[in-house]
């Protein structure tokens, strides 16, 4: 089960790599249901970036996925093209969403937005999952 104290832990995470890597964004955490449990925009991140990390985070919640890995899918003329529209923008297929396991089991995900570059998106959710591991 996602607890507030697990959320917190990666969000510690999460921005602690923000700041190694020098840029400004927000964490959202979820639970298995996509439903947030904690959310955290650092000082200076794009106003924007809570809704990106919330989306990759449901994403990646719900499908137990990256949120990447569905992008080869939702490309024009591929089966799940516009699949970021059906949920009101709640499902996004760009990388910065994992989801988070205990074992085998989805307990929920955390997304990242805020970075030009989402490979630094998805190192910071990297780090958030596993911040929870220690």
């Amino acid at each position: 089960m996602m607890t507030l104290a697990k959320a917190h832990k990666i969000i510690e995470g999460s921005t602690q790599k923000a700041q190694e890597l020098g840029i400004k964004v927000s964490t959202s955490v979820v639970d298995e249901h996509g439903v947030i449990v904690a959310l955290h925009r650092m000082d200076g991140a794009f106003y924007i970036s809570p809704q990106f990390a919330t989306s990759k985070a449901h994403t990646s919640a719900l499908l137990g996925l990256p949120s990447g890995a569905i992008a080869q899918y939702a490309a024009p003329g591929k089966p799940y093209f516009g699949i970021n529209t059906a949920w009101g923008g709640e499902v996004l297929p760009i990388d910065g969403g994992l989801p988070v396991k205990e074992g085998e089991k989805v307990i929920g995900g955390v997304g990242v937005g805020g970075s030009l570059d989402v490979a630094q998106d998805a190192e910071c959710a990297e780090a958030g999952s596993k911040a929870l591991e220690e």
